[in-house]
């Protein structure tokens, strides 16, 4: 009669077809989401530096007959902005916790609060007795400014888009890609802005 061998190893068990496969591909578009912010960081950087390059060396820095910026308003729209970076980091609590209905509440204020911001420096447009082609302020002023509301309006239509994905059934089961990195980039946005409207409006 055969004895059974107790101590003969165990079958290993296979893992399940794609596992881990998601959580890879969630790191791989993080870090390739942040390698993408630090090239932005260098491009605003690179602008900041020429901004103030050309403050402190120009003799007549305002254009002709203007003779500071109202800060009221972009203060007002700045406090908006920043505040939507708390607003946008609950949005992603909820998703945490797989509430997707405070999740889209959540979300959709903090687009609503960007769309306010951009609606803001709109009306800041607007009113302004300069233009674009008025001296290396006003040149410097659009460029900073209008970049800057190019990203926010990038920011307003990610978000839009991941709004539109939360009604899609299961679609955040399994993680949250694409919504961290959204994330990031609107709190990249309001710290550029942070920086921004010091440079711009607090030293005049």
């Amino acid at each position: 009669m055969s004895s059974i061998n107790l101590e003969s190893p165990a079958p290993e068990i296979a893992p399940a077809h794609g596992a881990g496969h998601g959580h890879d591909e969630a790191d791989s578009s993080l870090f390739g989401f942040t390698i993408f912010l630090l090239s932005e960081s260098i491009i605003f950087l690179s602008f900041f530096v020429g901004y103030i390059v050309y403050k402190t060396t120009t003799s007549d820095w305002l254009p002709a007959g203007v003779e500071g910026l109202d800060i009221r308003e972009p203060a007002i729209n700045t406090v908006i902005l920043v505040s939507s970076s708390f607003v946008i980091y609950i949005a992603e609590r909820f998703l945490h916790r797989k509430n997707l209905w405070g999740f889209r509440f959540f979300w959709l204020l903090t687009m609503a609060m960007g769309s306010y911001f951009l609606y803001g420096q709109a009306r800041e447009w607007s009113g302004l007795d300069f233009g674009f082609t008025s001296g290396v302020f006003g040149g410097s002023f659009y460029l900073l400014t209008g970049f800057h509301g190019l990203h926010v309006l990038t920011g307003v239509l990610l978000q839009l888009y991941m709004l539109f994905r939360s009604f899609l059934p299961g679609n955040y089961d399994n993680g949250e890609v694409g919504v961290i990195e959204t994330s990031l980039f609107w709190h990249f946005v309001d710290v550029i802005w942070i920086i921004l409207f010091i440079l711009i409006y607090v030293w005049q």
